[in-house]
């Protein structure tokens, strides 16, 4: 069967990597249409922009793709071509394999971690402002539908694939409304398969965790920010990212990728390591029922690798052409027939939203300004309810011991039903000359507070 899959070659080692592991997949009696499509700086290079529309569409129309390391400047330049991809096609899920490989000396023998990372919300929106020249303002955003999703696919992908544990990592004793929905969320879930054992763990204790004993992790489901961190940790457990397969799934759409940097300080001399991409391409195999394939080319690498036939990286001397050819002649000494389970996993359609009664109770306003703002104690139906820096109470400056930056929150409720036309009054009402940057309404739910202190 001939497969049409999109190839994303990107940039630095991007290229070698590419045709080192499509060369193998076809030296595996494999059929391919490439459909080679450009993204990163050849993409800036060519259309001004890193991703076009057009390679969009491209993606979305065949429905699998293999994608190679992309470029992303740091501080400044073009956004993640990584995180534009995956926004755009909602590619709500990525799923990252910890597996020790055979002849890659690591600290830890017989690891085994699947991370499965919310891929589109939290601080990855990409939502930024420099509301003062000293302050900048991120937003973090957890949603409902967003976290079922994630939560859901952890659950069956454990299922489908055999696995026993799920375990929910989070910072909900912090970001409590956050990340505490993303857990409230889980625990929902979880309650609806009772053959999975669920459980949850801070993410700092996670982390100290899994360098101490990282056996009793199994899956983990985590928002897109610790997803980020935890699963290049997990990585480092298994000889680095050099070695660790990394895939982007959605509804009937899915993209393999090596998760590494593009390297562009080795790009063109022939030495890079193809083994993530191999590995993530091995994944694609099983995504398109080639399971016979993916477990050939699999036992090849791994022969190769505990032969000692390996790359600079890991501590041998093959250059990537070797490395190549190293693992090929191998592919017609394995055992064809090993049983893969497929890794196509559907996604579960989410419960709507619980009923929430929401009540408008109040406004926090942001003002700019060097000094402690002179707010009034009282405007239209809403009272001055205090003030606020870098999330500390502030009654007297004097008596803060903490640093104080350029931007306040005053924070005014109502002990009376109010709406919107009671806050446009409240903004208009502030004195002249105090430079608001952004307010949030105020709201409870079901008689609850949803916001923080």
């Amino acid at each position: 069967m001939k497969h049409r899959v999109v190839l994303i070659e990107g940039d630095g080692i991007g290229p070698e990597i590419s045709a080192a592991v499509t060369r193998i997949l076809e030296a595996a009696g494999l059929e391919f249409d490439w459909v080679p499509v450009s993204a990163g700086l050849g993409s800036i290079e060519a259309h001004g922009v890193a991703v076009t529309p057009e390679a969009l569409d491209t993606i979305a129309e065949v429905g699998v793709a293999l994608k190679g390391p992309t470029t992303t400047p740091v501080g400044g330049g073009h956004r993640s071509v990584n995180v534009q991809i995956r926004k755009a096609l909602g590619l709500f899920a990525n799923v990252r394999m910890a597996r020790t490989l055979p002849g890659v000396k690591t600290r830890y023998d017989d690891i085994d971690i699947v991370t499965i990372r919310e891929n589109v919300e939290d601080t990855y929106g990409g939502i930024e402002y420099m509301q003062t020249p000293d302050v900048a303002l991120g937003f973090k955003f957890i949603t409902r539908p967003g976290s079922e999703a994630i939560v859901r696919y952890a659950f069956e992908y454990a299922r489908q694939m055999g696995r026993k544990k799920v375990t929910c990592i989070h910072k909900a004793n912090i970001h409590k409304m956050s990340d505490g929905l993303f857990l409230k969320v889980f625990r929902e879930v979880a309650d609806e398969y009772a053959d999975i054992e669920a459980n949850d763990l801070i993410v700092d204790n996670t982390c100290m965790q899994l360098v101490s004993r990282p056996e009793q992790f199994d899956v983990m489901v985590l928002p897109n920010l610790f997803g980020d961190i935890v699963s290049d940790l997990c990585a480092g457990l298994i000889g680095g990212l050099g070695v660790a397969p990394g895939a982007n799934i959605g509804p009937n759409l899915a993209i393999f990728e090596a998760v590494h940097g593009s390297a562009p300080d080795i790009a063109g001399r022939g030495i890079a390591n193809p083994t993530a991409l191999l590995s993530s391409a091995i994944h694609m195999l099983r995504y398109l029922g080639e399971t016979a394939a993916a477990a050939n080319i699999e036992s090849a690498l791994w022969a190769t690798l505990e032969a000692g036939e390996k790359t600079g990286d890991l501590g041998g001397s093959l250059n990537t052409a070797a490395f190549t050819e190293a693992v090929i002649s191998r592919l017609e000494t394995v055992d064809a027939e090993r049983t893969v389970v497929p890794s196509r996993i559907a996604q579960a359609v989410c419960r709507t939203s619980e009923q929430v009664t929401r009540t408008l109770v109040g406004v926090d306003v942001y003002v700019s300004g060097t000094g402690k703002p002179d707010a009034p104690a009282k405007l239209g139906k809403l009272r001055l309810d205090g003030c606020a820096n870098r999330g500390t109470r502030v009654d007297d400056p004097a008596d803060v011991r903490a640093q104080l930056v350029d931007w306040w929150r005053l924070r005014y409720v109502s002990t009376e039903p109010i709406d919107n036309a009671d806050i446009r009054e409240t903004l208009q009402a502030l004195p002249d000359g105090m430079d608001w940057m952004h307010v949030e309404k105020l709201y409870t739910h079901n008689g609850t507070p949803a916001f923080t202190a």
